[in-house]
C-alpha cells in the first residue's frame, strides 16, 4: 500500500474558489418560472358593491340625495334634472352651501362611468363632500 505525503507535479491543483455557475443557472430557471407564473396568479374578480353591512351613519335632518336610476334618469331629491343642469339643481337644493354632504344613490345596473360622471359634475359645481349610499345588508355575511 502506497501513501503519498507530498504533492507531486502531476496532481491537480486544488481550486479554492466556489463554482457559482450552477447556482446562477438555477436562479435563472427560477426567475423564468416566476415570470411565467406571476401573471397567471392574478385573478379577475367580479365586484358587486351594492350591499353594505357597515353600521349606518347618522343622517342629517334634510339630506340632499342625488339618485341615478337604471333608465338614466337623474333625480335631485325627488325632482328630475338633466345632466347639464345637475350643478345648478344641487346648488338650489343645498341653498348654496358647498360644505353640505350630498348623498349619491345609484341603481345596481348603473355603470361605474355614469357614477363618475355624476361625481365629476358635483366636483365641478364645487361639491366635494359626497357620500355613497348602499342598501343595508344583514351583518355577518
Amino acid at each position: 500500500m502506497a501513501l503519498k505525503l507530498a504533492s507531486d507535479s502531476e496532481d491537480l491543483a486544488v481550486a479554492h474558489e466556489i463554482n457559482v455557475t450552477p447556482f446562477i443557472d438555477v436562479m435563472l430557471v427560477l426567475l423564468i418560472i416566476f415570470m411565467v407564473a406571476a401573471p397567471l396568479a392574478t385573478v379577475d374578480v367580479k365586484v358587486d358593491l351594492s350591499v353594505s353591512n357597515a353600521q349606518p351613519a347618522a343622517k342629517p335632518e334634510a339630506p340632499v340625495y342625488l339618485s341615478l336610476q337604471s333608465d338614466g334618469t337623474i333625480l335631485v331629491n325627488e325632482e328630475q334634472v338633466s345632466a347639464a343642469s345637475l350643478g345648478s339643481a344641487i346648488e338650489q337644493a343645498t341653498a348654496g352651501d358647498r360644505e353640505e354632504r350630498v348623498f349619491l344613490r345609484a341603481d345596481k345596473t348603473i355603470t361605474y362611468d355614469e357614477i363618475m360622471q355624476a361625481m365629476n359634475s358635483l366636483r365641478s359645481a364645487g361639491y366635494v363632500h359626497v357620500a355613497l349610499v348602499g342598501a343595508e345588508g344583514a351583518t355577518g355575511q
